[in-house]
């Protein structure tokens, strides 16, 4: 069982005669991290490409429903990260640092991992496979905007660049060294959005009404809209990972420090998600598209530094996703294998993490090309018969 006087995050505590090894090798995460790197990570791991999609969203809910479903899921939301940011030490003189220790406190040393550990997988292992897409993506839009003239390369390649890039990245022994590049790029990049929107103006004729279509359509459009705008408030998967990155004492605990970057994140998340939507609504009404960038035709250069912007920061995104996966797998090869802590481990665990997601990724961007076009075969030949 779980010991109220033990940290749980060392294996002792759960079976400590399981592997002596591994007991000798773990180590307390490093606990140095002031208040500003919660509201640094927990921005890079909130807002994402999803944000360029909230005037979508935006469109099959109206001004009312829609800014109402903003705010919302904001307070929600937040409600939500300081429950997380107490039940980090909710237990006197022990910290859950991850999320699979708060199950085995919650739920059993044997049930909890079964009821956690797939949810968090799930969520951590999926955004890393969407951000990976996304990267190659916003890189190829990049290069062919920048670059008109060059020959234009299959968007695998892009992911293959992309995933190529986190073999390196993937060595980084935590998520410190990305986290302010990417949040100064996911600023930029959801500036640029709303500032081209308002610099641009309203379209010619421009209407608000509800889409006319079917019944059905329009009710699973309005449940989609609404799932995108309480999605786009992401963060608590690695809530427990960030807050283990501060120090706490009874005088002063994690708690304090890490609520305080959470509602700085919360506040910048606002800055960046709130203009975006009803401005990219403001500006194209019913009839924008799911990313508002691809409404905006000009100038060129601020379209493809938005992409470039969205690039980096998925890049940071992706690693705070994926150090709680790298944790895990390390964990389970030092039990397992009996590799010992370091370097060498970080190289084979991480590589091959970073090596399966890019097939995979590859994967999933050709399923969805392959299904757009059969869509659209299928479009035309509705059209021509």
């Amino acid at each position: 069982m779980v010991s109220a006087s033990s940290p749980p995050s060392k294996e002792v505590v759960v079976n400590p005669n399981k592997n002596p090894k591994f007991v000798e090798q773990e180590k307390e995460p490093s606990r140095n991290a002031k208040w500003w790197y919660s509201t640094f990570h927990t921005v890079t791991a909130m807002i994402g490409a999803g944000v360029l999609s909230l005037p979508y969203a935006m469109a099959y809910l109206g001004w009312g429903p829609g800014t109402l479903m903003l705010l919302l899921s904001w307070c929600l939301t937040l409600n939500t990260m300081w429950q997380m940011i107490q039940l980090h030490e909710c237990v006197p003189g022990t910290r859950f640092d991850r999320y699979i220790d708060l199950g085995r406190h919650a739920f059993g040393p044997k049930l909890g991992p079964w009821i956690v550990l797939p949810q968090q997988l799930i969520v951590q292992v999926g955004c890393d496979i969407v951000y990976m897409v996304t990267g190659g993506k916003c890189l190829k839009k990049f290069m062919e905007i920048a670059c008109s003239n060059c020959t234009h390369i299959k968007q695998s390649y892009w992911i293959l660049i992309f995933g190529a890039l986190h073999f390196f990245l993937s060595q980084l022994p935590n998520f410190n060294s990305v986290a302010a590049v990417s949040l100064a790029a996911a600023i930029i990049y959801s500036t640029i959005s709303w500032v081209a929107c308002l610099s641009r103006g309203r379209t010619e004729n421009v209407s608000y009404e509800y889409k006319k279509t079917s019944t059905a359509d329009l009710m699973f459009r309005v449940f989609n809209a609404l799932g995108q705008i309480s999605f786009a408030f992401a963060g608590h998967a690695v809530a427990l990972e960030i807050q283990a990155t501060i120090p706490s004492t009874p005088e002063k605990p994690s708690k304090v420090p890490m609520w305080k970057g959470a509602v700085g994140a919360y506040i910048i998340n606002a800055i960046c998600y709130f203009p975006v939507a009803l401005i990219g609504y403001w500006a194209f009404g019913s009839d924008v598209q799911d990313n508002v960038l691809m409404d905006l035709e000009r100038p060129a250069w601020l379209i493809a530094s938005a992409n470039l912007m969205v690039f980096i920061h998925v890049v940071g995104s992706y690693q705070v996703y994926a150090m709680p996966v790298f944790d895990l797998i390390e964990r389970m090869m030092m039990k397992r294998f009996n590799f010992s802590q370091g370097l060498g481990l970080r190289l084979i665990a991480r590589t091959l993490y970073a090596a399966i997601f890019i097939g995979v990724c590859i994967m999933v961007a050709s399923t969805i090309g392959g299904l757009r076009n059969i869509v659209a075969d299928a479009s035309t030949y509705s059209f021509y018969t």
